[in-house]
């Protein structure tokens, strides 16, 4: 698909640019809500699956042959929207559950795992995909399409993948009644952090208690 053809009458749903941008953009509009509140009981099975549906954009991406832009340098796209207020929204919203630890490259020998945060990450990938979607709109599908590829080989690609794990193994945890330790201690605000570190010595956050939170019931 052209830019020429971006704002043609009818757009074919069969493009690849059509849809990977329709992906993006469902997945924003999708977050966006979630992240208002209005459903706290559903917030972390509702970003599973948004997120699960993102990584699907992201694999196609990540197949395509390397995409080429049109110009040589990127167009200015205008300001950032500011994603403040949604970082703090979900941090509000997954406060039991928002701080987590992830190894960044499987691949590297004995890394330690580091603490992250599912509302940063969000807030990051909303970021990333605006940024190309602002390029989409204005007629730079090429831009966009290049932008998505490049950002998600080097940032929203494997933060969606963490954050993923991330909220798995919360349900997991509630789904199986299984126990979930509490990081207790673990922000990222901290430097590098040890195996030691991160063997938590608080206790536990029962299931109920994270079932109640999350506003999933007990399983058989």
């Amino acid at each position: 698909m052209s830019d020429a053809t971006l704002h043609a009458t009818s757009q074919n749903p069969d493009d690849f640019a059509v849809q990977i941008a329709d992906q993006v953009e469902s997945f924003l509009v999708a977050v966006t809500e979630v992240s208002k509140g209005d459903e706290p009981d559903s917030a972390v099975p509702f970003l599973l699956l948004e997120v699960s549906q993102l990584l699907l954009a992201g694999g196609r991406l990540g197949a395509h042959e390397d995409i080429v832009p049109d110009e040589r340098y990127e167009p200015d796209p205008g300001p950032e929207p500011d994603v403040d207020q949604l970082r703090e929204n979900f941090a509000r919203l997954l406060e039991p559950i928002d701080v987590y630890s992830e190894v960044f490259d499987p691949y590297a020998p004995r890394k330690a795992p580091v603490p992250a945060r599912v509302s940063d990450d969000l807030a990051d990938i909303v970021t990333d995909l605006r940024h190309g979607m602002a390029h989409y709109r204005a007629g730079r599908t090429s831009e966009a399409l290049w932008w998505w590829q490049f950002s998600y080989f080097s940032n929203w690609g494997p933060t969606a993948s963490a954050v993923l794990r991330a909220l798995q193994s919360v349900l997991i945890h509630v789904r199986l009644n299984q126990p979930l330790e509490e990081l207790d201690g673990l922000d990222t605000d901290q430097d590098t952090m040890g195996d030691e570190t991160l063997e938590f010595e608080a206790g536990q956050v029962m299931q109920e208690e994270i079932g109640e939170v999350l506003g999933l019931g007990r399983t058989r």
